[in-house]
């Protein structure tokens, strides 16, 4: 098992374990720091959605770190058996909510609104693409959207990048929408 570290809040330097998976990529601590400025360290009352958990570093980090709610998406069999070791390892913070399934599926389906949407799906498999529209159902209107890529995005949708950097090969965005 790997593991990756929470960097900030209730559950700081709480270690998570996760499998061997393909396009599984956890994002790295200074990244989550970065990210963590630019949003500010506590996120208390906002509700967030993991839509490729993976790790669930970022999901678990958002909890940490006062979320009201964050739920974690995650199709993977194994990736999502240890979220839930994880969570239960955090002794299942009532915050956040670990769903079986699909990206595209989820959005389709829940009635939820978000404040902010954390994406980092797989590489060269489109899905930046495939979720841009379905993305403003479920945002409300002052979200922000955090997206890691192989390529830098100008924006999604209403939303633009106010924030980027680089880390290796890993293109990180902060977007949001124009006042």
């Amino acid at each position: 098992m790997n593991t990756v570290r929470i960097i900030g809040g209730h559950f700081r330097r709480r270690l998570l374990k996760f499998p061997d998976s393909e396009g599984l990529r956890p994002t790295p601590d200074r990244v989550r720091e970065t990210l963590f400025n630019w949003l500010g360290q506590e996120l208390d009352g906002q509700h967030c959605l993991d839509l490729f958990a993976g790790s669930g570093a970022l999901g678990f980090e958002a909890a940490s770190r006062g979320a009201a709610r964050v739920v974690m998406v995650e199709k993977t069999p194994r990736v999502l058996a240890a979220l839930q070791e994880n969570h239960a390892l955090l002794q299942k913070p009532p915050a956040v909510e670990i769903v079986r399934g699909d990206a595209l599926q989820y959005l389709a389906s829940t009635k939820a609104k978000f404040d902010l949407i954390f994406l980092d799906p797989p590489y060269q498999s489109g899905w930046i693409d495939r979720l841009e529209s379905a993305l403003p159902a479920v945002l409300n209107e002052d979200a922000a959207i955090y997206v890691e890529a192989e390529h830098e995005i100008a924006s999604l949708g209403d939303w633009r990048t106010i924030r980027q950097g680089k880390a290796g090969e890993v293109h990180f965005h902060l977007l949001r929408r124009p006042a």
